[in-house]
């Protein structure tokens, strides 16, 4: 039985069973599942973890309907850090992450970073918040796509107006509106 078995049927030693498995969040989205599977090696929270986080970068990352390579390395380089996966194995997550977010760009992603907000603690919530904001400023100028969607993660998070303010002083000069309203006022 793999991994995937194990999260979505019964651990009633029948495995021909179609009941839920104990610990399986319901609702829990496609998206997730496809990531999740390909990392079974690890245990199954943590699978579902990395899933989540890694979704949630490559969310960020297309909100201009492009994911480039600088972006591709922020995120690859979160999940060795913060996820604690080595350098082939965050690949592949960032590379699912990344299909799975062009594929249903728009159709999953409230229901994938809801999901995460469900099992995150709140450091988890902020640490994938500034991941975020970190994929967005990757090709130096964070555009106002970016810049609303990362609050929209916010928001579907459940991270409260100041925490997010916070986070997003470290970027202040990278936000495209920002720039353009200071180069206004210089004249």
């Amino acid at each position: 039985m793999t991994f995937l078995d194990r999260l979505v049927r019964a651990p009633t030693g029948d495995p021909g069973s179609d009941a839920p498995a104990q610990g399986t969040i319901a609702g829990e989205t496609e998206t997730v599942r496809r990531i999740v599977a390909r990392l079974e090696a690890l245990p199954p929270g943590r699978a579902r973890f990395l899933a989540g986080f890694a979704y949630i970068l490559a969310r960020a990352a297309h909100a201009d309907l492009d994911i480039s390579d600088g972006e591709s390395t922020v995120m690859e380089s979160a999940l060795v850090e913060l996820g604690g996966l080595d350098e082939a194995q965050a690949l592949l997550v960032v590379e699912m992450a990344k299909l799975q977010s062009r594929a249903k760009f728009g159709t999953e992603d409230y229901l994938v970073t809801r999901e995460f907000a469900g099992f995150a603690t709140e450091e988890e919530k902020l640490a994938v918040l500034r991941g975020c904001f970190a994929v967005g400023a990757a090709d130096d100028e964070i555009s106002n796509d970016e810049a609303q969607t990362v609050n929209q993660i916010a928001k579907e998070l459940g991270i409260d107006r100041p925490s997010l303010n916070a986070v997003r002083e470290a970027y202040v000069d990278r936000f495209a509106a920002i720039r353009a309203a200071r180069r206004l006022a210089r004249g």
